[in-house]
């Protein structure tokens, strides 16, 4: 139990942190969901401001590394190995990625140079990683990359509870998903200010969670 809330709270803040970075530095790109760059994709078709492509591009991105993800769990299972540490890996390979590409793109005037579309990509690759994983191999955990469906069922539990419901599930639903929505929250305040004195060096702390977790599998 212990193990999975660190996880969970591990994994939370780094989704919040690296969508962050990514939204800061990326004139509005999400790296961790899908859904707010379809929204993006939008507003930028009707009203152009930074560029569309790089929106565009982070969709097949993500599609992508899930894909990615989903054949190596298949191959490792095969194998009768565990694939967490593998993922952790394959996260850390494109989060490192974003954060050199990045780099080399600064300073970054838009979004429509080559460099910085492929740090784009790599940053909704690395989270498209982690939502995979979170599927096909953290099963006993809260989702760690959309809040939404978290804070909808915790509001759900707390009402119960308060109601004076004597299921209980309840209480151990409410510790796991409440750990990782305020992981996720501190992550995206986090990112915000770690962009803002270390730029996309800021990445090395995720980086550096994730790991950790890869090591202590």
């Amino acid at each position: 139990m212990k193990q999975n809330k660190a996880l969970g709270v591990g994994l939370g803040f780094t989704a919040g942190y690296v969508d962050t970075v990514g939204f800061v530095s990326l004139f509005g790109l999400f790296t961790a969901h899908v859904t707010g760059n379809f929204v993006l994709i939008g507003s930028e078709l009707a009203r152009p401001s930074h560029g569309v492509l790089i929106k565009f591009l982070a969709f097949p991105s993500f599609v992508l590394a899930v894909a990615l993800t989903r054949m190596i769990v298949i191959w490792l299972e095969r194998q009768g190995k565990a694939p967490l540490r593998t993922l952790f890996a394959v996260q850390v390979g494109f989060l490192a990625a974003f954060m050199l590409l990045g780099h080399f793109a600064l300073p970054i005037q838009g979004t429509d140079a080559l460099i910085v579309l492929l740090a784009g990509m790599a940053g909704a690759a690395a989270m498209g990683v982690q939502n995979a994983a979170s599927k096909l191999a953290m099963n006993d955990i809260a989702p760690t990359t959309v809040m939404t469906g978290n804070v909808t069922q915790l509001v759900i539990d707390l009402v119960d509870l308060i109601r004076g419901s004597t299921d209980t599930a309840i209480p151990i639903r409410i510790s796991k998903f409440l750990w990782p929505i305020i992981a996720f929250g501190l992550g995206a305040i986090g990112g915000a200010y770690a962009y803002l004195y270390a730029h996309f060096w800021a990445l090395l702390l995720p980086i550096a969670i994730l790991g950790w977790f890869a090591a202590t599998d």
